[in-house]
């Protein structure tokens, strides 16, 4: 039975009046007795008995007109709910980052977006920057972002930049390094950050460091450097207030300015349709403006 003829049993099981159910569903008293018998014709049943005095509902009429009253009520709560539901963000949030960027950047925001939006389940996938880019391709993730100006075809936004150091206890100018015995600790990264610092090396030194020491992760390359077992390489979000007792000596490209590294946001239109995929987006933007 469509919502219509729902409607039309209901009002008249209320009214027991033609004219004035009728009036109410603003139809013709004709027209109103026709859709009756077509919805009588539909049943196989007479629903109501005409009398000089209205209409009466037969035992079966009872028993439509108290289902078509439940299908309305329950209609009636399910769009009250669609339209709280639509002032509210909920859904999951699928963000895939790179490891640095997790590590040092994102929960700090995720921790205000999940404070202004809590029905919102979070998804989060950490990796190199190749494979977060990989997996924005494949369409596995909401948003990405990603360190280096990668080739995207959807939207993507510049987030900051932040310069590239050396640091150590001991080295006091860039200068030293080709005289210093200690060894250069770095941390594995995907092929665009390490080209950087090769290219690096080799601009300034021509020459690649005696010694090195490679390690996993870019938390074990920063306190090995804090406890002076070598110099690094880190790039300045990895760099907090609490780490002053290090030397940070930013790297210069041949032109003299600061080697920096930026971080961008990935997303696609589709994506930015889905409320807490545009909610996250709008919360980033309050914190790093972009257009």
């Amino acid at each position: 039975m469509q919502r219509s003829d729902m409607q039309v049993i209901s009002v008249l099981a209320e009214e027991k009046n033609m004219r004035k159910a009728a009036e109410r569903l603003f139809v013709s008293q004709p027209a109103l007795s026709q859709r009756l018998h077509s919805i009588e014709e539909d049943w196989g049943i007479p629903l109501f008995v005409r009398s000089k005095k209205g209409l009466i509902l037969t035992s079966e009429g009872e028993k439509v007109a108290q289902f078509a009253k439940e299908m309305l009520e329950i209609e009636g709560h399910l769009r009250e709910e669609m339209q709280m539901n639509v002032k509210e963000i909920y859904g999951t949030l699928k963000i895939a980052v790179a490891s640095i960027i997790g590590q040092y950047w994102l929960p700090k925001m995720l921790k205000k977006y999940v404070a202004r939006y809590p029905q919102v389940k979070i998804s989060l996938m950490t990796g190199w920057s190749s494979e977060i880019l990989r997996h924005m391709y494949e369409d596995d993730s909401h948003i990405g972002i990603i360190r280096g100006n990668p080739k995207w075809r959807g939207t993507k936004h510049h987030l900051f930049s932040d310069a590239l150091h050396l640091v150590d206890t001991q080295i006091e100018s860039i200068e030293d390094l080709p005289k210093t015995p200690r060894p250069y600790i770095q941390f594995r990264s995907d092929s665009n950050y390490h080209h950087v610092i090769q290219d690096w090396w080799h601009q300034t030194f021509k020459k690649r460091p005696e010694r090195t020491i490679i390690v996993d992760q870019i938390e074990t390359c920063k306190q090995m450097a804090l406890n002076g077992i070598g110099y690094a390489i880190l790039p300045g979000i990895s760099l907090t207030e609490r780490d002053e007792s290090i030397s940070r000596l930013p790297l210069l490209d041949v032109s003299g300015s600061r080697l920096e590294r930026g971080t961008w946001l990935l997303t696609s239109e589709e994506a930015l349709e889905l409320r807490q995929v545009k909610a996250f987006v709008d919360l980033v933007r309050e914190e790093y403006p972009f257009d």
